[in-house]
């Protein structure tokens, strides 16, 4: 066999796929098939104990391996991992270096010379490779280029699977990470909200949460439906197993119970593969079924198999699979209404309606809003690079009268556009969106210039007087005015600068100190 070919076979063993071992295994094999070369072995450094040991040979005994220990620079392989550079010992026999640990070569030894090359990875050693060679057929310069070829080509080896283990080890301590953040973010003490009716919300997750009990989640849209949904199962003993949301309103009705329950090839045109639908993929863990109540009569009906029998069937397949997963549901409909015009099926209600949350809307909860604001603020104050921006009295004035259509979603929205156009450090109610600043029927001329004007006016001084804690002098300066202008102005709108004072004593000021929520925020 030629040399390239020769080179070819043994990369071909090492791409191979199977554990290393087998490779290296196969490697040797064909050293002593194709080259007379014998006794290959591979030694591998251990850096914790500096310790030599051999990792795969071909032609020893299982006890002569264990005996081929060696220390860093102990005998001749110990020496060629400890400088890097190969050795050649033209006869065994004639080297007091050589130790022959393995105690497999007899007679022959006077006959027997020894090669060594060293493994390395980035200039460093990290083992060796060594063969036994009859004397007479020792071709020195060649077979040394060989084996040293050969080392190389090992190393690339050994370097690419390290490589991966790593990778793999990166991912899986990336993976544990992520899942530790995702449960703290969704502790239930991070939900913001301390209003009697969020009180009695967070007692409920709390009582159901390490249960497998079916749950549906009920309120309007924006209330925080799929937050609550995430505190449980990462709350539950399935936190380490999937966690798989289905919005149903988003996907298209002709496929929603292929998505759910996934499909076979064929089962219709365009399906040209299997497909795993989502109670498959939730296996072990929590399915939550956003919108529930929009479901069709069909998709119901299997719904209602696999909550019954915990069991379903692939559309267009034959077989049944286990179905192994929590269900939380949510709907901002009023299924009791569906069920009695027959839109919604009551068997599957009363299945779903076994533990009822019930998410308050915002207005029924105008107490968190502050809080709600508050995080809000900071959250995209942060993102947007704007630290310090605080909201003024006026314009949280107007988030606590808004009635809040669209819930604890609006209001992050409303925050954020007010954090991205205001410009200075105080977001006035001008920031804010115009939807909030409506006025009752008959006070259209309320809405003139020079009424907007000064209103802008009297909260940029009533904002001056807050940050001054009352001092009037101070608050002069920070308007750039004087304190005779600023005195008058504070008697034409009917501010008391002592009550400014005064919640300073009390702690109401500034908001940025009261301290603010650190959850996710619904």
């Amino acid at each position: 066999m030629t040399e390239l070919s020769l080179l070819y076979e043994i990369i071909q063993a090492l791409a191979a796929p199977g554990p290393l071992p087998r490779s290296l295994n196969q490697v040797l094999q064909i050293l002593a098939q194709s080259m007379g070369m014998r006794r290959g072995t591979i030694t591998i450094l251990n850096p914790e104990t500096s310790e030599l040991q051999i990792e795969v040979a071909q032609g020893l005994t299982a006890e002569a391996r264990r005996r081929g220990r060696y220390k860093l620079g102990e005998g001749i392989t110990g020496r060629v991992v400890e400088t890097g550079e190969p050795m050649v010992v033209p006869r065994v026999s004639q080297e007091p270096l050589f130790l022959n640990r393995t105690r497999s070569r007899g007679r022959e030894k006077d006959e027997l010379s020894f090669l060594c090359v060293p493994i390395k990875i980035n200039q460093q050693t990290i083992g060796a490779l060594s063969v036994d060679r009859m004397h007479r057929d020792l071709n020195l310069d060649q077979d040394l280029r060989l084996l040293t070829i050969i080392a190389s080509i090992i190393a690339q080896t050994v370097n690419s699977l390290l490589l991966i283990d790593r990778e793999k080890d990166r991912l899986r301590d990336e993976n544990l990470k992520l899942k530790g953040e995702l449960q703290e973010r969704y502790q239930v003490g991070n939900i913001i909200g301390t209003s009697s009716r969020m009180r009695q919300v967070f007692e409920m997750i709390q009582r159901v949460a390490k249960s497998s009990a079916t749950i549906l989640i009920r309120g309007e849209s924006g209330t925080g439906k799929e937050l609550v949904a995430s505190a449980l199962h990462y709350n539950s003993q399935r936190t380490s197993k999937p966690f798989v949301k289905v919005n149903l309103v988003a996907l298209p009705e002709t496929l929603v119970e292929s998505e759910l329950f996934g499909h076979e090839r064929g089962a219709f045109t365009g399906a040209l593969q299997r497909k795993q639908g989502r109670f498959e993929l939730a296996q072990g863990g929590t399915i939550f079924l956003d919108e529930i109540g929009d479901l069709t009569p069909n998709v119901q009906l299997k719904l209602l198999r696999v909550i019954q029998e915990r069991e379903f069937t692939r559309l267009g397949g034959t077989s049944t699979l286990k179905a192994d997963v929590r269900l939380i549901a949510a709907t901002h409909r009023d299924l009791e209404r569906a069920v009695a015009e027959g839109a919604f099926r009551e068997d599957l209600y009363y299945r779903l309606n076994v533990f009822p949350i019930y998410l308050p809307p915002l207005r029924e909860r105008r107490a968190d809003i502050p809080l709600l604001a508050e995080h809000f603020l900071n959250k995209y104050a942060t993102e947007h690079q704007k630290p310090g921006l605080r909201m003024s009295a006026p314009g949280l004035d107007l988030l606590m009268q808004y009635p809040w259509p669209g819930n604890v979603r609006e209001l992050e929205n409303v925050i954020e556009r007010a954090v991205l156009v205001c410009d200075e450090d105080t977001i006035l109610s001008v920031h804010l969106p115009r939807s909030l600043q409506r006025q009752e029927p008959g006070e259209g001329g309320r809405n003139s210039l020079a009424v907007q004007v000064a209103n802008l006016e009297k909260e940029l001084i009533s904002e001056a007087l807050r940050q001054t804690r009352g001092n009037q002098s101070q608050a002069a300066k920070v308007l750039d005015t004087s304190l005779r202008i600023l005195g008058y102005k504070i008697k034409q709108y009917g501010l008391d600068h002592k009550k400014f004072r005064a919640a300073a004593r009390q702690g109401a000021y500034p908001a940025e100190e009261r301290g603010m929520g650190q959850g996710p925020g619904y």
